[in-house]
């Protein structure tokens, strides 16, 4: 597995519920970009409209070699998902403050791109902000607890 791009501030402003792995429908040259790794993640997220899901707001960067048939950086992209899944993240995505939020953009062992997608809600600021203080707490922890398995 290779991954492409994470979305690294996800894990911070989202509280993850649960993740999901879609495929992505990609055209050649934006293949040809995700395999070079010119992809942002960070303004990325996902809705469900008509029993499809939508990718919007990734920015897969134009391939140079690409002649005019080139692909428009920023356009919704199609995301491959069973209608079991689709139907669940309906009724998920509809309760409020839930939403779709990709993770990382990765090339599994066949060679195909996929989507780690996690249905997230957002936190505040004082969410946030207890969350890095217990992250800090618990790498003290671990910390302290290496210098006395030491002896020191």
């Amino acid at each position: 597995m290779k991954i492409v791009a994470r979305n690294r501030r996800a894990r911070h402003n989202y509280t993850i519920e649960e993740t999901y792995e879609a495929g992505i429908a990609l055209t050649g040259s934006e293949v040809k970009s995700v395999r070079a790794g010119r992809v942002s993640l960070d303004e990325g997220y996902a809705k469900v409209e008509e029993g499809e899901v939508w990718l919007y707001g990734v920015h897969i960067a134009p391939y140079e070699a690409s002649s005019y048939f080139g692909h428009e950086p920023e356009r919704p992209r199609k995301l491959l998902l069973s209608r079991k899944e689709i139907s669940r993240l309906i009724g998920k995505t509809t309760r409020a403050g839930y939403t779709l939020v990709p993770l990382s953009l990765y090339f599994n062992e066949r060679g195909y791109a996929k989507v780690e997608l996690a249905l997230a809600k957002g936190r505040t600021k004082v969410d946030k902000r207890r969350k890095l203080i217990e992250e800090e707490e618990e790498r003290r922890a671990r910390q302290a607890l290496r210098r006395f398995e030491r002896g020191g």
